[in-house]
C-alpha cells in the first residue's frame, strides 16, 4: 500500500513550513509588483512570521512587528534629537544615542512583554541612525507598514495551509492514486 512521504524525506531539510514560507514570500512579492513597491521588508516579515503553527507565527511575527514599531518610533525620536542638536548630523552623538536608544528599546520591549522584539527593533534603530535614507520618517513608517503586511500575510497563509489540512490533501491524493491503479488492474 502506498502512503505519502513527507517532503523532507524526499528533499532533506525541506518541510511544510519551508514550502509555506517560500510560497507566501513569492505571492507577496507578486502582489507588490503592480504597485511599484519594494517587497523586501514585507517578505522579511513573512519569513519571520511563518512559524511551525499559529502560536509560533504569532510569537515570531509579533516579535518582528512590535520590534520594528518600537525601533522605528525610537529611531524617529533619536534622529530628531540628533538633528536638533547638530542639524548636519554628528557621528559621535549617534554613538551615544544608539547606546541610550538600545537601552530604551530593551526597556520598552520588556514593558510591552515582547522581549523577542529587541533584535528586530535594534536593526531598524541602527538603520535609521547609521544608514539614514533621505526621508527617515517615510522610511520608518514604510518599514512598519511593510513588516505588518508581511507578518499578517504569513499568519494568513499559515492558517490557510495548516499542517493537518495539507496532510489530509496528501492522503486524499494517495487514495486517488490507489483507486486509479486498482481500476487499471481491473481492466
Amino acid at each position: 500500500m502506498k502512503s505519502h512521504k513527507p517532503i523532507h524525506a524526499i528533499i532533506p531539510g525541506l518541510g511544510q513550513r519551508s514550502l509555506k514560507t517560500a510560497f507566501a514570500a513569492a505571492i507577496l512579492a507578486l502582489i507588490y509588483h503592480p504597485f511599484g513597491g519594494d517587497p523586501t521588508f514585507a517578505c522579511i516579515g513573512v519569513i519571520f512570521g511563518m512559524g511551525n503553527g499559529m502560536e509560533d507565527s504569532k510569537i515570531s511575527g509579533g516579535n518582528r512587528l512590535i520590534g520594528t514599531i518600537i525601533g522605528g518610533l525610537l529611531g524617529l525620536g533619536i534622529y530628531w534629537v540628533e538633528h536638533w542638536v547638530f542639524p548636519s548630523g554628528n557621528y559621535y552623538l549617534k554613538v551615544a544615542l544608539i547606546f541610550f536608544g538600545l537601552i530604551l528599546l530593551v526597556c520598552s520591549s520588556v514593558t510591552f512583554k515582547w522581549p523577542g522584539a529587541v533584535q528586530p527593533g535594534g536593526v531598524v534603530l541602527c538603520i535609521i541612525l547609521f544608514n539614514t535614507p533621505t526621508n527617515y520618517t517615510a522610511y520608518a513608517f514604510g518599514r512598519m507598514f511593510d513588516t505588518a503586511i508581511g507578518v499578517i500575510f504569513a499568519i494568513a497563509v499559515n492558517e490557510l495551509l495548516k499542517r493537518n489540512r495539507i496532510d489530509r490533501w496528501l492522503k486524499r491524493e494517495v487514495r486517488e492514486e490507489m483507486r486509479e491503479e486498482t481500476r487499471e488492474l481491473d481492466v
